[in-house]
């Protein structure tokens, strides 16, 4: 389970983000008329996604000892409010010298990765206010 707690002032718009062990912070851009202080909400989903692809691969990887020197994920999240929906488009580069078999199965192993499985399934959320 995941826990996060956010606070914001009267500052427009940094957001202090603690967990048990981390502290960031997000923001909206100038021209949304935050200070960018950190990162927009949707970069922070979109590096959501980004990082937990590029660990699983990781950890994936040296597991199998595939011959992987990096990973680079790219994630782009766009929005169409009219027609309620969202687009995610992921682009994984692979730096090492690996086989097409690894390659695709590194393809299959990213889409298992924990982030994407909530992004794909139906999520509920259910809010109180106090």
């Amino acid at each position: 389970m995941a826990q996060v707690h956010a606070a914001i002032g009267k500052a427009h718009y940094a957001t202090t983000i603690t967990t048990a062990t981390n502290t960031l912070v997000a923001d909206e851009p100038v021209a949304h008329g935050g200070t960018a202080a950190g990162l927009a909400p949707e970069e922070l989903l979109a590096a959501s996604l980004a990082s937990c692809t590029s660990i699983t691969l990781r950890m994936y990887a040296d597991r199998k000892q595939y011959a992987v020197d990096s990973i680079e994920v790219n994630v782009v999240i766009s929005r169409d409010n009219n027609l309620n929906f969202t687009d995610i488009q992921r682009t994984i580069t692979i730096h090492g010298t690996i086989t097409d078999e690894e390659r695709n199965r590194l393809l299959e192993i990213a889409n298992k990765c924990p982030v994407h499985k909530i992004l794909s399934n139906q999520v509920t959320i259910k809010t109180d206010i106090q």
